[in-house]
């Protein structure tokens, strides 16, 4: 089939008679290696480009970006390293129309988020795509419906989830050893400079702008709306709780989980009640997002809060940003480098060392590729939940109060609070599309 007729049919909400049956017969692998495109190849997804591309049974086809000097340089990059030159592309779906690719790899902005995961699962691609799971709540509950819809591996970038370290402090709370749970933190201090107020300015030569702006509104070209530091915008990012924090609640959420099993109770996969406070306490720049927030999810019998100040450096339990579970016989400090359990009376009694694993959770995706089993940071049981976190935070202090959150309908409570489920608008041709929840 042409390319643009694939196109037409998967911008909008609409899904083309090919991609259904594309979707619907396309075998897990075709052979023993893997070929992907890797799309967002600037800042973390030059990171990802590079990790996918050192795998010894991945090859990179495709290489994706807006701005054509990040793309040329990451395609001479590639072919350096492998000594195979992948093909420049600027349309994602250029990829997802070639039945040789397997799967597609994002590490663009969260406004980029969405669309490609969903368009990749309807035309029958395999997907790993950077936390959080979109820009809002809508969305990824839309990746999740055509991830399950069209049977896809969909792997999220919270990389603890392949962690030794972190497997071996889960260890440590399977077997009970902190007591009774009823409490975890997350905490971000990782000092950020200010961002500044420049003026607009021309579009950059050899930038796609119009695309990069994708579904968000049109607004003239700034450089602190683009690379890097577009997670401070509404528009596009979600902060510095879906940008870190989304790592540090992802693992407080899971240690609190594994420490609440071990007592034979279970927790809510969501919360029923969150409240948030603060905002721009400090930096006097164009940065929307706070800079100063705390978080209080309210799961009933349990409570998880999260902590961020990212205008200093001050370390909470010896850790610039981590996660720690509380319980009556002890309680456990978990960082990026180290996990340490202490006593009810503060002792340090156990601690274990490692880091975060983005060549095992880039693994682990292509390897259940091949099984057909859930990745380790499953967007369905993993990926969702734990950004859904964020939106909530987030969606809870751009209101001003505490909100409610109904898994069922995916509602906040109320007509004013619903508001921050999704964007106001959708800029054509870059919808939502409308998919049906299984």
């Amino acid at each position: 089939m042409h390319r643009r007729k694939f196109l037409q049919g998967t911008v909008a909400a609409g899904i083309s008679s090919w991609t259904l049956a594309h979707a619907a017969h396309a075998a897990p692998l075709a052979n023993d290696r893997v070929t992907v495109c890797v799309m967002g190849v600037r800042g973390r997804g030059g990171s990802l480009l590079n990790t996918f591309a050192s795998l010894p049974d991945v090859d990179v086809k495709y290489v994706c970006d807006l701005d054509e000097s990040v793309l040329q340089a990451r395609v001479a990059q590639v072919a350096d390293k492998t000594g195979r030159r992948p093909e420049a592309i600027k349309d994602y779906r250029r990829a997802l129309d070639d039945d040789s690719v397997d799967a597609l790899v994002a590490g663009t902005p969260d406004h980029w988020h969405a669309l490609p995961t969903i368009h990749a699962c309807q035309a029958g691609k395999d997907m790993y795509v950077e936390k959080p799971d979109g820009h809002n709540i809508l969305e990824g509950r839309t990746m999740v419906a055509a991830m399950k819809k069209y049977q896809r591996i969909v792997q999220l970038g919270t990389q603890a989830r392949s962690g030794p370290l972190q497997a071996s402090v889960m260890e440590y709370l399977a077997a009970g050893s902190i007591g009774k749970v009823r409490f975890a933190k997350a905490w971000e201090s990782s000092r950020q400079g200010s961002i500044g107020n420049p003026p607009d300015g021309p579009v950059p030569a050899g930038v796609d702008y119009d695309t990069w702006l994708g579904p968000a509104p049109k607004r003239p070209f700034n450089p602190r709306r683009f690379h890097s530091n577009w997670r401070w915008f509404f528009d596009y990012g979600t902060g510095d709780l879906g940008n870190d924090g989304v790592h540090r609640l992802d693992v407080a959420r899971w240690a609190l989980e594994t420490a609440v099993e071990a007592q034979g109770e279970s927790i809510p996969k969501f919360p029923r009640a969150i409240s948030a406070h603060g905002g721009k306490l400090y930096f006097d720049d164009a940065q929307q997002w706070p800079d100063t927030m705390m978080v209080t999810y309210d799961y009933p019998g349990y409570l998880l809060t999260y902590e961020m100040r990212v205008w200093n450096s001050y370390r909470l339990h010896d850790e610039g940003e981590g996660a720690a579970v509380l319980g009556d016989r002890g309680y456990v400090v978990i960082g990026n480098s180290r996990w340490r359990a202490f006593d009810a009376k503060g002792k340090l009694i156990k601690e274990h060392r490692g880091s975060y694993n983005d060549i095992g959770h880039a693994q682990n995706f292509i390897d259940c590729m091949r099984s057909r089993e859930k990745p380790a940071a499953d967007l369905e049981t993993v990926g969702h939940p734990s950004s859904l976190l964020c939106h909530l935070g987030n969606a809870a202090w751009r209101l001003g109060r505490t909100i409610s959150f109904d898994p069922k309908t995916y509602s906040l409570g109320d007509e004013e609070a619903d508001q921050f489920v999704t964007r106001p608008v959708y800029r054509k041709p870059w919808e939502l599309p409308a998919i049906s929840q299984l």
